[in-house]
């Protein structure tokens, strides 16, 4: 091989070195611009279903933690309420209900973007004073009218929820009074105001030993579905994506059912 030859061959082997290095820098720019893309930063403003509120307290905890740059802010009320301040212009991302009925409102009116998923689902309960003092042992036990008995609202879900056991245990029940969401029920029953009321589940839980709670046969008992969406105005379209599909996820749902939530 001649001289000319080796420096042909010489230049081709540089050129190729040069196109590889070029390759790489272009693959890792690429791949960087990726990752920036999914970055998710900003504010994010959940309005929840005040049922949701130690689950979700805890979901945007470990959300933040694994999105450093974005902060969630949440709005507890009951599902009915938050419909109404989405409705009014209310700043919110993302919407999670304790009923489809609510969440309908919202998307049968296009301010849902896409389909609105569910997520989890719970269960009523009766709760009482810590130790049961009433010795109440089933929803017949309400009929008494010697007993405070306190339950939501039928505008609200757990009210709607409650107002369908009775029917479905065929008990005539006459509450002391109506509540605006479950997390009034759950203080009057646990301030001793009330001798029991119809929450969730979930609430029993929450309470620790503040109450107890009473089961209610499953033939008679109602599920909630609890479905979540992206509002088709949300401010912060991105985040709320990714705070939806973390409540979706692996961790979402451990934590979910760490606090007494059941699977979709």
């Amino acid at each position: 091989m001649n001289k000319a030859s080796h420096l042909l061959l010489a230049t081709v082997a540089l050129l190729c070195l040069f196109a590889a290095a070029c390759g790489s820098d272009s693959t890792a720019a690429t791949a960087t611009t990726a990752a920036d893309s999914t970055t998710v930063s900003g504010e994010i403003v959940v309005f929840a279903a005040s049922s949701l509120t130690g689950a979700f307290t805890e979901i945007g905890d470990a959300f933040t933690t694994a999105n450093p740059d974005a902060k969630v802010t949440f709005s507890f009320a009951a599902s009915s309420e938050l419909v109404t301040q989405i409705d009014q212009g209310a700043p919110a991302d993302v919407f999670a209900s304790a009923d489809m009925k609510n969440m309908t409102k919202l998307s049968d009116k296009s301010e849902i973007a896409g389909e609105p998923t569910v997520f989890a689902t719970n269960m009523l309960q009766i709760m009482v004073g810590s130790g049961n003092p009433k010795g109440i042992a089933g929803v017949e036990d309400l009929a008494n009218q010697d007993l405070i008995v306190v339950a939501c609202d039928p505008e609200v879900p757990c009210g709607k929820y409650t107002t369908q056991l009775f029917t479905n245990a065929d008990v005539a029940v006459t509450p002391k009074s109506l509540e605006q969401n479950v997390k009034a029920v759950v203080t009057k029953v646990t301030s001793g105001e009330a001798d029991a009321g119809i929450v969730y589940i979930t609430d029993v839980l929450a309470a620790g030993d503040k109450a107890a709670g009473v089961d209610i046969p499953a033939d008679v008992n109602v599920k909630a579905e609890y479905p979540i969406g992206v509002t088709a105005a949300a401010p912060n379209a991105s985040g709320a994506q990714a705070f939806v599909d973390f409540v979706n996820s692996a961790e979402g749902r451990k934590i979910l059912t760490s606090f007494g939530f059941g699977a979709p």
